[in-house]
């Protein structure tokens, strides 16, 4: 069975960094390396909404309002994938899952990210 488990986040002021981490076990190093694999984040009230995606040749995308100050890589020998948040800004405030294109299946709990001064 597929698990998530998404950590890092943390509560930090306004123009702080954090960087998330979601190990992905269940799955073998092969299989997990030829996933895409997406963040996401869902704030109180709001739907969960798409911030960063890297594909099996590490080729990122990004959502407009993380541009420039987020950046998502891999690490296929770990299955793991990483979230550098920079420039943290208040609208950032929500809870952050990963989770494969196409889904791994399960969600994990996330890890909550908290910008406030």
């Amino acid at each position: 069975q597929v698990q998530l488990v998404e950590s890092g986040g943390g509560s930090v002021q306004p123009g702080g960094s954090l960087r998330l981490s979601c190990v992905v076990s269940g799955i073998d190093i092969p299989f997990f390396s030829h996933h895409s694999v997406n963040w996401y984040r869902q704030a109180p009230g709001n739907e969960r909404e798409l911030v960063a995606s890297i594909t099996k040749f590490s080729d990122k995308n990004y959502a407009d309002f993380v541009k420039g100050r987020f950046t998502i890589s891999r690490d296929n020998v770990r299955n793991t994938v990483y979230l550098q948040m920079n420039n943290l800004k208040p609208e950032d405030t929500a809870v952050y899952y990963c989770n494969g294109s196409p889904s791994f299946g399960s969600w994990g709990q996330g890890t909550q990210v908290t910008v406030s001064s």
